[in-house]
């Protein structure tokens, strides 16, 4: 502490030995005479009046200086008088302050004001204290942190420390006390001071490691934002491209209307005689499709007549090589098969199997054979090409779909064509058919109850 001999040691014991006015480091301040000292018994002797800073004794001087006043504060006041080295460290200006409170004056008084302005409302709170044991336990609670009422804050050390020493009850063993409690609670502030240093420097190497990553962050976030910032720009740019070219086609896109509406103008039936052209070229693609379906129509009729030529002299080979007289159970046939004079009969229904015996049956009684197997793999929607390409149509009930039936009943009855309905697709079936198709069955009339 500061009772150990220092650099101003000298100059005190000189000033007591001589008697001059002021220490050589004062600067020549002036100070009051100085009051002589009560004897030690009268400290015994207290009375209603708060001690002065001068009054309290060398001890405590240093800790209430050192713990009472900041360095700052302590600084910013003795720099205000007159001949105080401004250069002067913290410790000179401390021990200064000591060596002029030892004695009253000027230094001694400006602190005394100093104290009493800082701790003020802590001063009130001691003043309520009237004995030394209420001091006492106010001192224990207030340096233990603890707060005189619930719900309120902590008094400050410093605060309870300069309002207990300056006390009027407080007596010889309590001052003792009190500096024996401030002098650990300085270590326990240095320790906490070291502790908090070392943390300090704990967290400044983490704030570098932090800072340095921060750096690089920012570098990156910096370079994401030029690269955004670019991007912007081309889109900006491309924006730019899209609305001129926007216009361009929107211009040019007025300009034709213009020159359609003047075209119009000029030629008013223009738009109808572009839309007799369009049916004429329509109408020519339809004549060059019907021109082909003809000329295959024609190939297959051809084709079919060379088979019915075929099948005829096949039909008079076999006739000619039979024995005479049929099987005794074989089931008997009609007596000759009627002449349907190049008309189309159409087959619809029927097994894969028995429609070359159809074809051969029709084709040998001088139709056009026609089929369709009734939706079972041929779309239904081509049955009502085939039934207009018809004559003639003969329905095989058992082998066509619902759809299929009903389209080949509605078609003959609206364009009453005959139609014979066959239940059992078979040849004998198909050749009481025609029988019935030449007796003249009424256009529509179901036939299934005449035929097997």
């Amino acid at each position: 502490m500061c009772d150990s001999p220092n650099v101003f040691t000298a100059l005190i014991e000189g000033e007591a030995q001589t008697g001059s006015a002021a220490p050589a480091l004062l600067g020549g301040l002036a100070r009051k005479p100085a009051l002589p000292k009560e004897p030690a018994a009268a400290e015994h002797r207290l009375g209603s009046r708060r001690r002065r800073l001068w009054e309290l004794p060398s001890q405590a001087l240093c800790p209430v200086i050192g713990v009472c006043l900041p360095m700052p504060l302590l600084r910013r006041r003795l720099g205000r008088l007159p001949g105080i080295n401004p250069r002067a460290n913290d410790y000179e200006l401390h021990c200064l302050a000591i060596d002029a409170c030892g004695q009253r004056s000027d230094v001694a008084e400006l602190l005394q004001r100093e104290l009493d302005q800082r701790f003020i409302r802590t001063l009130r709170l001691a003043a309520a204290c009237k004995t030394t044991l209420a001091l006492a336990a106010w001192w224990a609670a207030a340096s233990q942190g603890q707060p005189l009422r619930e719900g309120e804050p902590p008094l400050d050390v410093a605060a309870c420390f300069w309002a207990t020493l300056t006390h009027a009850r407080c007596e010889h063993s309590l001052q003792e006390q009190v500096l024996r409690d401030i002098h650990m609670l300085q270590h326990q502030v240095g320790a906490a001071n070291r502790a908090d240093l070392g943390r300090l420097e704990a967290l400044a190497d983490e704030n570098a490691v932090l800072a340095a990553e921060l750096a690089r962050v920012q570098q990156r976030s910096q370079r994401v934002l030029q690269e955004r910032a670019a991007a912007q720009e081309r889109q900006a740019a491309e924006l730019v491209q899209l609305r001129a070219q926007l216009l361009g086609r929107d211009t040019l896109l007025a300009s034709l209307r213009d020159d359609m509406q003047a075209l119009e103008a000029a030629a008013p039936g223009l738009r109808h005689r572009q839309e007799q052209a369009e049916q004429i070229r329509h109408q020519l693609s339809r004549i060059q499709d019907l021109e082909r379906a003809l000329l295959r129509a024609r190939q297959d009729a051809a084709l079919a007549e060379q088979r019915q030529r075929e099948s005829q002299a096949e039909l008079q080979r076999l006739q000619t090589l039979a024995p005479a007289e049929p099987v005794a159970n074989a089931a008997p046939e009609p007596a000759s098969s009627p002449d349907l004079g190049e008309r189309a009969v159409l087959c619809v229904g029927g097994r894969p199997s028995v429609v070359p015996i159809y074809r051969q049956l029709i084709e040998g009684t001088g139709g056009r054979f026609l089929h369709h197997d009734g939706g079972e793999e041929d779309a239904v929607a081509k049955l009502d090409a085939s039934l207009a390409a018809a004559d003639l149509v003969i329905c095989q009930t058992g082998c066509i779909s619902h759809d299929a039936y009903w389209r080949v009943k509605d078609h003959c009855k609206r364009h009453g064509k005959r139609c014979v309905y066959v239940e059992s697709p078979s040849a004998s079936s198909l050749r009481r058919a025609l029988g019935a198709l030449e007796a003249g069955t009424a256009p529509g009339e179901d036939a299934a109850n005449q035929l097997g």
